[in-house]
């Protein structure tokens, strides 16, 4: 996979498809493959175009604070690094919060938004979530059990658990697959997610975004659904019905359906 220097890191992605370019932003631990049930349908329509940010996949994991907005500015620095003046702009989680800087401070940069599972500000409820998950990293020494065992049940439904039990199987073989995210890595990049306060950011947004959330999440549930409809103006708000907070896995085909129309009706 490329690797192009972007600020103080090297940073590696992967690039698929054809057609106008799509940046997709991972969420908190995942590397570029996290999107790799999207990327065989968008690779129909777009350039995919996936990352490994700051701290995770294979992207250089200094030392020091970060934050959405650095994620955000890496962003912006990768693109014009490869020589992407403009793209769509999608992430889920910690990738919709960097795409919420981004928009906001570098809307040159973004042709549209998608915030999938996204919150404007971390709220003490969240807050408690990712904290529990750092003290789990801390407790077993490995993010990646941490991410199967402490993340997973937040992010797809009983029943999923339920019904298919080897697609759960199959998922966390996927996670232990991916390049592995040291401890100190992962404190960093969750502290991100624990500062993050975008609220002052979201009416400076003037690109077409669709926002998204599965009807069953409690991390980044649809009490956020109206401060970011609302401070975003013109946005579009789709929630899935049968999913938690990974509808990326949970309703793959769906998941792809509806946001494969917003994206495509703002092409061209």
């Amino acid at each position: 996979m490329p690797k192009v220097k972007v600020n103080d890191i090297t940073m590696n992605y992967e690039r698929q498809g054809a057609g106008e370019p799509i940046v997709l932003i991972p969420y908190l631990a995942a590397d570029n493959a996290c999107y790799a049930f999207q990327t065989g349908d968008y690779a129909k329509h777009f350039t995919c175009i996936s990352i490994d940010p700051r701290g995770a996949g294979e992207t250089d994991k200094p030392a020091g604070t970060y934050s959405t907005q650095m994620f955000a500015d890496d962003v912006s620095a990768f693109m014009q690094a490869i020589g992407v003046e403009r793209a769509h702009i999608s992430g889920v989680s910690l990738g919709a919060a960097t795409g919420i800087w981004l928009a906001s401070k570098h809307p040159q940069r973004v042709k549209s938004l998608s915030l999938h599972s996204c919150w404007d500000k971390t709220d003490p409820y969240l807050k408690t979530v990712v904290e529990g998950w750092r003290s789990i990293a801390k407790g077993l020494g490995s993010v990646t059990e941490m991410v199967i065992q402490g993340v997973l049940p937040w992010c797809l439904t009983p029943e999923l658990y339920a019904a298919k039990p080897e697609y759960i199987d199959a998922l966390a073989a996927f996670v232990r697959g991916r390049p592995v995210q040291p401890l100190d890595a992962f404190m960093r990049q969750s502290g991100a997610v624990i500062a993050h306060d975008a609220r002052g950011e979201l009416a400076k947004i003037k690109a077409p975004t669709q926002i998204t959330f599965g009807r069953h999440d409690v991390v980044t549930s649809t009490r956020f659904a109206d401060a970011l409809k609302n401070g975003i103006a013109g946005s579009e708000l789709s929630v899935f019905e049968d999913c938690a907070h990974a509808a990326i896995y949970e309703n793959v085909a769906g998941f792809n359906e509806r946001t494969l129309n917003f994206l495509k009706r703002h092409s061209g």
